[in-house]
């Protein structure tokens, strides 16, 4: 299969993606939906995180769909696995899938950066759009988060929004790049800043946001979850 980028008109390779869920229904279900999507190619198939693991390193995908409670481990199966990816093979996007929102699941997964990593609710991939876009964004090193649990992550009495809102152009293009998991150093080089001038706007980003140094949420996932949360209703 062959997809095309509709911006220049190049034909594209597919994704190629692993599937990981320890209910037989389930496998066959997301290999279904994913079958009628033509930038994505399937290339494993596994009901387990060891043999998901196994099949990233001879399979080679770029993002695996894994459920969130499966064997070996359990419950954060999902989550053992994004762990061990990131040592492994840090290129490889990892979609976790899950029943229930549960907001500290979430966390976990992006407390090691954001980037290339999804979360979903398994009611969301019935159809397949969400998925597949949600392969595409994680792909490119891009982050999603489903719009159900970032809402009862954010359910504030202060909307996130005008906080955002607060932020200058510059302090906005650095939580942009703190969205796609990126070291201050890396932020630095890539808006033409120093590192000291990244902390600066880091510091300031964390103060308008209202993320306090003591709490116990990480300052930095909480901000790029307020950055998503806006992305996703504009």
């Amino acid at each position: 299969m062959e997809s095309i980028d509709g911006a220049s008109g190049e034909k594209l390779d597919p994704i190629r993606v692993a599937i990981a869920d320890d209910s037989f229904l389930m496998r066959e279900a997301l290999g279904e939906v994913l079958g009628r999507l033509p930038a994505v190619d399937l290339v494993a198939t596994c009901e387990d995180g060891n043999a998901l693991l196994d099949a990233v390193a001879t399979m080679s995908p770029a993002v695996v769909v894994t459920d969130l409670r499966m064997p070996p481990s359990g419950d954060t199966e999902g989550l053992r696995v994004a762990t061990e990816l990131r040592t492994r093979s840090p290129e490889v996007g990892v979609i976790v899938l899950s029943q229930f929102a549960e907001p500290r699941d979430v966390l976990a997964l992006l407390a090691g950066g954001a980037s290339g990593r999804g979360y979903l609710l398994k009611d969301r991939v019935r159809t397949g759009v969400d998925l597949g876009m949600a392969i595409t964004t994680v792909a490119r090193g891009g982050s999603v988060v489903d719009p159900e649990v970032v809402s009862l992550l954010l359910a504030t009495p202060e909307g996130p929004r005008s906080a955002l809102d607060a932020l200058t152009p510059r302090e906005r293009d650095v939580l942009v790049e703190m969205a796609h998991g990126k070291s201050n150093a890396a932020i630095g080089t890539s808006l033409s800043l120093s590192l000291r001038a990244v902390e600066t706007y880091v510091g300031i980003i964390f103060r308008k946001l209202d993320l306090r140094a003591e709490e116990a949420v990480s300052r930095r996932v909480a901000a790029v979850l307020m950055y998503l949360d806006e992305s996703r209703d504009r």
